[in-house]
């Protein structure tokens, strides 16, 4: 009898949608498993997830380890929560199928690297990895492309900006794990939602334009309001000044705010490691993308954050304009 298995997976996030795709697919055609639960988690249940009863079998993929996986793969630098659950991978390494390494553009192609022959009667899983990387690790062409892009990946990406909930999540786990990107971008649950959250995106290219400012350092910066008729795009101060060498974004919305920073991926010069200064915070990211999200309650911290953040990233630089 297969066992009934929980799958947690990275959401909202293109790469953590593929990964779960990718491991559905190789759990249950190679190792017996039934993943006859789909479930979406984000860095808001970082501070107890250590703590947190899983399902087993489970398999946990894009996200923190946690010493229940029976499979877990991730690529993020800060993965490990504690010196005990770094001691206790390693302890299991030898024991579970556990991908680590955060040198790897996403987790989509780590799985890909380490699963492809056992997925290939899936051809269309590599368009979907290629993406995967090609979004999460900030590798686009043009900050046009990444604000606005065409091609489908892009669309679907989008299209989980608007009430990403976890039926959605599932409804996109089930159609990539089975049809083309292609295919998936033109059904009218993603089409709609896409069109929607494009038309926001528009807008908030608006207020960021209004209230970009640059900071030492070659950082621009930007404080916003995110309402229910606006989307502010993480690549907006691009948009704006393309020169500039980090971007800091503070978002306000009713749940609370949103501190992100990013490294622009259009100019060539060494990063500071952005997922280990937020990491400082209680958020998380890569070496070149970080963020926090700071509740309302906790609204005090916003300060103190991005003061030490700019302090931080206002190293050595030319000086930019806006």
């Amino acid at each position: 009898m297969a066992k009934s298995a929980a799958l947690y997976f990275h959401y909202p996030c293109f790469d953590g949608l593929v990964s779960a795709a990718l491991s559905w697919e190789f759990l249950e055609t190679q190792k017996g498993w039934s993943v006859d639960e789909l479930c979406p988690v984000n860095y808001t249940v970082r501070n107890n997830w250590l703590a947190s009863g899983l399902k087993r079998p489970c398999a946990i993929v894009d996200f923190l380890y946690h010493p229940s996986a029976d499979f877990w793969a991730d690529h993020h630098a800060t993965s490990m929560l504690s010196k005990e659950a770094e001691a206790d991978y390693q302890r299991r390494l030898a024991e579970f199928p556990l991908y680590f390494d955060e040198q790897a553009g996403s987790c989509a192609s780590l799985l890909f690297r380490h699963l492809r022959e056992s997925l290939s009667t899936k051809p269309h899983f590599e368009a979907m990895v290629a993406w995967a990387e090609k979004i999460d690790s900030a590798r686009y062409s043009s900050v046009e492309e990444a604000i606005l892009g065409e091609a489908a990946a892009l669309k679907i990406n989008r299209s989980i900006l608007f009430e990403p909930g976890a039926e959605y999540a599932r409804f996109l786990c089930q159609e990539l794990r089975n049809h083309s990107l292609e295919h998936v971008a033109a059904l009218d649950a993603v089409r709609t939602r896409q069109d929607e959250v494009e038309r926001r995106i528009r807008a908030g290219l608006k207020q960021v334009e209004k209230r970009i400012r640059m900071e030492p350092g070659a950082v621009a910066t930007f404080e916003a309001e995110q309402g229910k008729d606006e989307m502010i795009n993480r690549y907006s101060a691009y948009y704006f000044v393309p020169d500039a060498r980090y971007s800091v974004g503070i978002i306000h919305s009713e749940e609370g705010t949103a501190v992100t920073a990013m490294r622009n991926p259009w100019r060539e010069f060494p990063s500071v490691g952005l997922g280990r200064i937020f990491e400082k915070f209680g958020g998380g990211g890569h070496q070149r993308v970080g963020s926090i999200f700071i509740p309302k309650n906790e609204s005090q911290r916003i300060p103190n954050v991005v003061k030490s953040l700019l302090s931080q990233l206002s190293l050595a630089g030319p000086e930019v304009n806006v």
